[in-house]
């Protein structure tokens, strides 16, 4: 049965294996990257390590192009298994030397899970060169890793991968390169995982022995490697298969030797570097949570830029269509067609006790103009349309615009977002075509009754339709002065004619509902518009909940990891303390090789 620690991990790797964040907000690749390598540790080593504790401990020998990395391994082992690279940039399986009798360690996918197994080398970077060494001692193993600084990207990657899943890391510079700010960025990153690590700085002149490395060990102890054992190769020459004197690197393999013959000082250092690796994990998970966080909250106001650019569009047009704006120019021109003569309507406001009977008698039947007044009306309204969702493009755009991912959405998007669709004016036409059926649906619902019905035929189902259409266009009452002879009077003469047929009460209710289901239609049509702005937003696809479970998982993780150091009888702070996190370093420096000879790397009584 998995332990709580173990159950924890697994869902902090699940849940960051699973972020993006798409958007090109400050700090998102850099965490994009740290979530990617934070799932990949725990694939390669903090899982596989914690279901096998007692597995034999890994040292990877890494550092920078032409440190001599390769050489050092082949020497501490007495033959060549890691080929040294001539030409650079060298591309290659990384090499693992470990005894026989732990081959079944390493067999499987148990660390690096992500490279295959080979018995060869090859030049895949994808597989991992298995070398069984008889002289190595049981419960160690060396792995030679690609250059932290290769000009191949790939090299460069897994040389990351590799070191984040040793126990131990046998970081090689040279004499001339020790000051390089690329090794120090990598020993930065495993101070701050508390890694078990040593330095060997190679091909010291023997005139600089005396400076070389007590300056590196300063910087060392100022960097906060005071803990970490340093050994340095002088510099001279190799034998005729490239090995250097065994004088030159016996300090380091009795070193390693000591290290994987006390049992008691192998499993404080897995548990150091592990440890470390765990708490710097959960360290770094709220700053992922916190990226995914600002990239919800990134989307959410993008879309909340769009939702408001259409919700003002259909205000304006709800505004527009109830303050007697439209009831101008054509409409009007073709009101005043319907209702008889211009004469008639400039009459209205002095001969308003005479109306209705001027209407009965000027509008029987089915008066021909009242067509050319819902075509006037469906004309005034289709601009209107067209105009605010054009506006509404506009500010949406313009507002994406001023964020970087909001440009990168409008940078993807298959549409062209600054302007309406190409089907919008269709769309906007149907829309008020409908909506005038839907008011010639409530004059017919309305006038089911006899008389009523007879008063509908008298002045035509189009006549009394269009005048409710009218009446709804200045809905709100908001006319005075000058517009009461223009646009007021347009909708008096509407209402009156309404009256006639329906009666006060029945007018205003007929209004309502006329505007109520304008008002609909129009926000249909400009959501449809919205949609648009939405489908980029979706084609993101983040998971709102993802930051939380980022972080309840990454403090389950760090309680976890506390009470099993603790049943380990191993020192480890509390997570909620200000102290960082993780067990004591080891001192490697105490690790002296035994008083007993070694003989063929095997440590004899």
């Amino acid at each position: 049965m998995a332990s709580p620690l173990t159950v924890a991990l697994t869902e902090l790797r699940d849940v960051l294996a699973s972020v993006r964040l798409p958007l090109p907000l400050p700090n998102a690749e850099r965490l994009r990257a740290a979530s990617r390598d934070s799932a990949a540790q725990l694939d390669d080593y903090v899982l596989p390590r914690l279901a096998q504790i007692e597995a034999p401990l890994v040292a990877v020998v890494g550092g920078s192009t032409g440190a001599g990395k390769s050489t050092l391994v082949n020497s501490l082992i007495g033959r060549v298994v890691s080929k040294p690279g001539v030409i650079r940039p060298t591309t290659r399986s990384p090499v693992l030397v470990h005894h026989p009798d732990d081959a079944r360690w390493f067999a499987d996918d148990r660390i690096l899970p992500g490279l295959s197994r080979a018995s060869r080398a090859s030049d895949d970077t994808r597989s991992l060169h298995l070398v069984p060494e008889p002289t190595l001692p049981r419960g160690l193993a060396v792995l030679d890793a690609p250059d932290i600084d290769s000009v191949v990207v790939e090299n460069r990657r897994l040389a990351a991968q590799l070191l984040s899943a040793a126990d131990l890391w046998l970081f090689v510079t040279s004499a001339a390169r020790y000051a390089d700010a690329v090794p120090w960025d990598y020993l930065a990153s495993a101070v701050d995982r508390s890694a078990a690590v040593a330095v060997v700085v190679d091909r010291v002149p023997p005139a600089a022995m005396a400076d070389v490395p007590p300056h590196l060990g300063q910087m060392m102890t100022e960097r906060g490697l005071a803990s970490s054992p340093l050994f340095a190769v002088p510099e001279t020459t190799t034998d005729a298969d490239g090995l250097l004197p065994d004088v030159a690197v016996a300090p380091i393999r009795g070193w390693l030797a000591a290290l994987a013959a006390d049992q008691s000082t192998r499993a404080r250092v897995v548990m150091q570097t592990l440890d470390g690796a765990i708490s710097s994990l959960t360290r770094q998970a709220p700053d992922i949570a916190a990226a995914v966080d600002e990239q919800v909250e990134a989307l959410d106001q993008l879309r909340a830029d769009a939702v408001a650019s259409y919700e003002e569009a259909v205000r304006a047009v709800s505004a527009q269509s109830a303050d007697g704006s439209l009831l101008r120019g054509e409409v009007l021109a073709r009101w005043h067609d319907f209702v008889g003569t211009g004469e008639f309507f400039r009459l209205l406001e002095q001969r308003i006790g005479w109306l209705r009977d001027r209407i009965w008698a000027a509008v029987r039947g089915e008066p021909k103009g009242a067509g050319d007044v819902a075509v006037a009306v469906e004309s005034g309204l289709e601009a209107l349309l067209r105009e605010e969702g054009e506006k509404a493009a506009e500010r949406a755009e313009t507002a994406w615009r001023s964020n970087p991912a909001g440009r990168m959405l409008l940078e993807r998007a298959g549409d062209d977002l600054r302007r309406v669709s190409e089907d919008y004016p269709a769309r906007a036409a149907r829309a008020i075509r409908a909506w005038q059926g839907d008011v010639m649906d409530l004059v017919s619902d309305e006038g089911s009754g006899r008389r009523t019905k007879a008063r509908i035929a008298a002045f035509g189902v189009n006549g009394v339709g269009v005048a409710l259409m009218l009446v709804a266009f200045a809905h709100t009452g908001g006319l005075v002065g000058a517009e009461i002879g223009v646009a007021g009077g347009t909708a008096m003469l509407a209402q009156r004619v309404l009256e006639a047929v329906f009666g006060d009460d029945a007018v205003r209710r007929l209004a309502k509902k006329a505007k109520e289901d304008l008002d609909a239609r129009v926000e249909g049509l400009l959501a449809g518009e919205l949609s648009r702005f939405h489908a980029a937003l979706d084609e993101v696809a983040l998971d709102a909940t993802q930051a939380e479970r980022i972080r309840t998982t990454a403090h389950r993780a760090d309680e976890a990891r506390v009470v099993e150091l603790r049943e380990l009888g191993l020192p480890a702070h509390d997570p909620a303390a200000l102290a960082p996190a993780g067990p004591e370093r080891v001192d490697l420096r105490q690790v002296d090789a035994p008083t007993a000879e070694v003989v063929d790397g095997e440590v004899m009584p």
